[in-house]
């Protein structure tokens, strides 16, 4: 009904969450998702890839992470150097697999970078090659180029189903439609009928490539369920068009190279156990080994003992099959045993049931071992499959734990389920927001829980903060509606970020607390795990509401992403504010890096590259309390805020005194940029923000007051940071410089390269520090971040080559922004 369908738009995992309180089961947990988000490229695979000073010639490149389908490369050659590393994106880049020049008469030559370290080229090969893992040839070429493996599935593709119900044989089944890994399949042969179609998540053990059963030695017959629709000759035709067909429609077998692999068990036919049947995993019931097929399989049946029973509840299991355990399992846990339909009285006795029925149980050392080490609690959400209809994927709520088994209550099923048994390693269960990555429709909860008036400190005014519903709303209609962005090549699935806690945390971040965040987040839809990030990077501050104001989204900068809004709570205040989060896997790598940036750490500190041993930005040279002496004073008097942007976050500006006085005719209201008004700030807000800028005469007042009085600076300067386009461009007529000094660029300085930094610092008189620069990798964007305790402080400048070279970045800045910021 129309009631329903408006639920189903309005729910929304980040406010279910805080509703109920309740945390979402960490992406971790859910080893299959991680398996199917893989792209098939792994760190440390080679390939050949063209010189880019050449493009006729090759060299050997390894990969050092991958991001979606772009992949960051290194000539071997480079060893750990990482200056020369480059992104490519697999579709657009000349990439082929090791061995191809060779093949194609191509030349491989050393770039020239590193002519000098390999004087013997054939024998520098034959070295790093040894042993050495190609990339995959046919995600480099062809078909399947810079494709996700997983979108080889692809509906039409043809595979091979066990029939566990009630033999080995094996039948093939189309694929009707490929969700995320989780595959519609139809029998072959029932082309329109969709009565027995089923859901397998592709890593099943019991489903295989075509061929499989021939090679194993299992015959292929359709399931007894389907057999009585046609006749054998009918049968036997499908089995020969399958046959002619099978080049078109067959999945690549690396594919199935993680699927769980079936050990050897030890069970004899008439041995009793426990078991969840998997078509109804409500209740532990007895069962008994009713056939042993060979030493990989064997049939299980829930023992009923009415006589005038017409059904069994059989099926096949494996060693490592979920929902097996032995006999006094139930109570030695605390749970419900049921008895048997047909059992004598309400009290099951393990005991008296064995020697009635004249069976041994299974011994302990039939039943793998479980573990309890699985990151699941109680409480926590997840998204779950209705065992009682599987085309539904439903809010899930874990009730109880024991072992390896959770028990799962599922919220807006069609029709109410009791709690589901469910293993920890299950392909029926996905992390939060799974369906939505993968353009599912989940089922929300009976009543959809809707926007709430919270009595809350804003960091923005509520007319400008955009709302996260309609973005959130906005996002999925599109990711829905929009046939270009169904999650092609997991375009929408961001990689795992890893915090990497001995990198240099800047002054806003704990150390300590950057230390108990867990290794990594992800993978998972880009929005919710970037978001998850934030959040995680925001409780670990030492202020968390001065963190979120540094992320803020800047409503007059360029709109690049998604909206989301982020909370903070700090000495009994929530406030909140909205954050500009990126959406597409490409783009995650950079995004973490800017972020970094913003709050002043290591740009390593959180990001998809996991840092080993050594940082590459050589951060362990920083300390947290040179820092502080020029960032840790700074607090109240940043350039640039967001507009509107902290009117009412906490009351930072204790003493708004003489100081705010003198400096607010400096101030002048972006929006009435134009007007003759010189102060249009807003009662109470705090200096700098509020949608104010400063007027150059206080970057001027910067650079005379730098020479005067050391000890004056430390105290009452504030730091610059042109980034992004927070500040608009100096007016010329308040540059109180020498006119000669003016500098005219020929290119915008944000594009240029390190090179082109150094040969700028040539040009001036301070062209001895040009080597700094080269051995920190200092480019465009980051000579224009540049600031005079940054210089100090990492180059290890005395205060007066520090003036010397502020000056001239000065000026590059200046020019900047005269020539290219608007």
């Amino acid at each position: 009904d129309a009631g329903s369908s408006v639920e189903e738009m309005e729910f929304n995992w980040d406010e279910y969450l805080e509703d109920t309180g309740a945390t979402a089961a960490p992406h971790g947990s859910f080893k299959h998702v991680d398996t199917s988000l893989q792209n098939g490229f792994a760190p440390g695979m080679k390939l050949e890839v063209a010189v880019k000073s050449d493009q006729n010639t090759y060299w050997v490149a390894t990969i050092i992470t991958t991001c979606g389908q772009l992949l960051l490369l290194r000539y071997d050659g480079y060893g750990e150097d990482r200056k020369a590393d480059f992104w490519c994106d697999i579709m657009t880049a000349d990439l082929h697999p090791i061995g191809w020049c060779e093949q194609n008469k191509k030349i491989l030559k050393v770039p020239e970078g590193i002519k000098d370290k390999i004087p013997d080229q054939e024998e520098f090969l034959q070295r790093e090659l040894k042993g050495a893992c190609s990339a995959p040839a046919n995600l480099l070429e062809g078909l399947h180029r810079g494709k996700n493996p997983l979108d080889l599935i692809a509906p039409g593709s043809r595979l091979e189903l066990q029939n566990v119900r009630d033999s080995l044989e094996a039948w093939i089944v189309n694929v009707v439609e490929n969700v995320g890994g989780r595959l519609k399949l139809r029998y072959e042969g029932l082309e329109d009928s969709d009565k027995f179609d089923q859901w397998i998540f592709y890593l099943d053990p019991f489903l295989h490539q075509v061929g499989w059963a021939a090679q194993h030695g299992y015959s292929l017959q359709p399931p007894l369920a389907i057999r009585s629709l046609k006749s054998e000759a009918d049968w036997q035709e499908i089995l020969k068009k399958v046959k002619e067909e099978e080049e078109e429609s067959s999945v690549p077998t690396d594919l199935f190279k993680d699927k769980p692999v079936i050990g050897v068990h030890s069970f004899s036919e008439g041995m009793k156990l426990e078991a969840v049947d998997p078509m109804a995993p409500f209740v532990i019931s007895p069962a008994t080994v009713l056939k042993v097929y060979n030493e990989k399989y064997f049939m299980i049946e829930i023992d009923d003992l009415r006589p005038e029973r017409t059904t069994s509840h059989s099926y096949i299991c494996h060693v490592s099959s979920a929902g097996i355990f032995p006999v006094q399992w139930s109570l030695k846990n605390g749970l419900h045993l049921s008895p048997p339909p047909g059992y004598p009285g309400q009290d099951f006795d393990w005991a008296d049931y064995l020697k009635q029925c004249g069976a041994e149980a299974a011994p302990q050392s039939c039943f793998p071992s479980l573990t309890s080490d699985h990151g699941f609690k109680e409480n926590m959400k997840l998204e779950a499959v209705n065992p009682v209809d599987p085309e539904e994927v439903c809010i899930a709520t874990v009730t109880k734990l024991k072992d390896s088994y959770l028990w799962l209550q599922l919220e807006g099923s069609k029709k109410p389920v009791p709690d589901c048994i469910v293993s920890v390693e299950s392909m029926n269960i996905f992390p939060v927001g799974w369906c939505e990555t993968n353009g599912y429709q989940l089922r929300p909860p009976r009543k959809a829980i809707v926007n709430k008036q919270k009595k809350i400190a804003v960091v923005q005014p509520e007319k400008q903060v955009l709302s996260s519903r309609t973005v959130h709303d906005g996002l999925k209609n599109q990711e829905l509606n929009s046939s270009d962005s169904v999650v092609i090549n997991g375009k929408y699935c961001c990689p795992k970020i890893y915090f990497n806690h001995r990198c240099f945390s800047g002054p806003y971040l704990n150390k300590g607390r950057i230390a108990e965040l867990p290794q990594s987040v992800g993978p998972g839809n880009c929005v919710l795990v970037l978001k998850e990030v934030l959040t995680l990077l925001i409780n670990a501050a030492y202020k968390p509401s001065r963190v979120l104001r540094e992320l803020q989204l800047d409503e007059e900068a360029a709109w690049h992403g998604h909206g989301e809004t982020l909370k903070a709570k700090y000495k009994g205040k929530s406030y909140r504010a909205t954050v500009e989060v990126v959406r597409t896997a490409d783009r995650v790598a950079d995004f973490c890096r800017k972020t970094c940036i913003k709050l002043e750490c290591c740009p390593n500190l959180f990001g998809p590259q996991m840092v080993l041993d050594k940082c590459s930005e050589n951060c362990s040279v920083l300390t947290k309390t040179k820092y502080t002496h020029y960032y840790g004073k700074r607090k109240n008097k940043r350039i640039g805020r967001p507009p509107g942007g902290h009117s009412n976050l906490e009351v930072a500006m204790k003493k708004p005194n003489k100081r705010r006085k003198r400096r607010k005719h400096f101030f002048v209201h972006k929006k009435k940029r134009s007007s003759t008004s010189v102060d249009n700030t807003p009662a109470g807000s705090p200096q700098g923000s509020g949608g104010e800028e400063e007027d150059d005469q206080d970057e001027s007042e910067l650079s005379h007051s730098l020479a005067q009085d050391r000890d004056k600076r430390k105290r009452k300067l504030r730091t610059f940071s042109f980034s992004d386009d927070e500040n608009k461009p100096p007016s010329p007529k308040d540059i109180k410089m020498e006119v000669a000094e003016k500098l005219q660029l020929d290119s915008n300085p944000l594009e240029w390269s390190v090179a082109d930094v150094v040969r700028f610092l040539k040009s001036t008189d301070c062209a001895p520090l040009a080597r700094i620069f080269l051995d920190q990798e200092i480019d465009g964007q980051a000579l224009l971040l540049l600031t005079l305790p940054t210089v100090q402080e990492c180059m290890d400048l005395k205060l007066g080559p520090a003036i010397k070279l502020c000056h001239h970045i000065e000026r590059v800045k200046l020019a900047f922004y005269q020539q290219f910021a608007n």
